[in-house]
């Protein structure tokens, strides 16, 4: 099902938020992390969105999400505050690693001949089993 118009202008004014509301946390308490919204998706309902976060670096990105999951509800009433003249009801926030970054890393690894060739190598690709 394709989005509505008002879920994609939804979704990027609570990304626009986000951002500010996080980066401001990340400069408080989080020294040398990096943190961007990707992408946020709202229901067709209004009542969720769906937060994407790419963490950098990478090794931090399980802490980090666990952090902003238990501070959920600070994020929630800060985002209301913020769009209160633009939404009527905040949208319950779930938040969700992004980990598109590091799959392209890997591919580009492979195609820069640093990772392992599974043509050379054929051992390391899974077998079909037969049914």
């Amino acid at each position: 099902m394709e989005e509505t118009n008002r879920q994609r202008k939804i979704a990027g004014v609570l990304q626009q938020d986000l951002v500010d509301v996080l980066q401001r946390a990340a400069q408080d308490g989080m020294k040398g992390v990096i943190i961007s919204v990707s992408k946020v998706s709202v229901t067709a309902d209004l009542g969720v969105a769906k937060v994407y976060l790419s963490v950098f670096p990478s090794e931090k990105r399980e802490e980090i999400i666990q952090g902003v999951k238990s501070n959920t509800p600070l994020i929630r009433h800060e985002l209301a505050q913020r769009t209160k003249n633009q939404l009527r009801r905040m949208p319950e926030l779930l938040f969700f690693g992004d980990d598109s970054l590091d799959y392209i890393e890997e591919i580009d690894k492979s195609l820069k001949g640093e990772d392992v060739n599974p043509i050379k190598n054929p051992d390391i690709l899974p077998r079909r089993q037969k049914r």
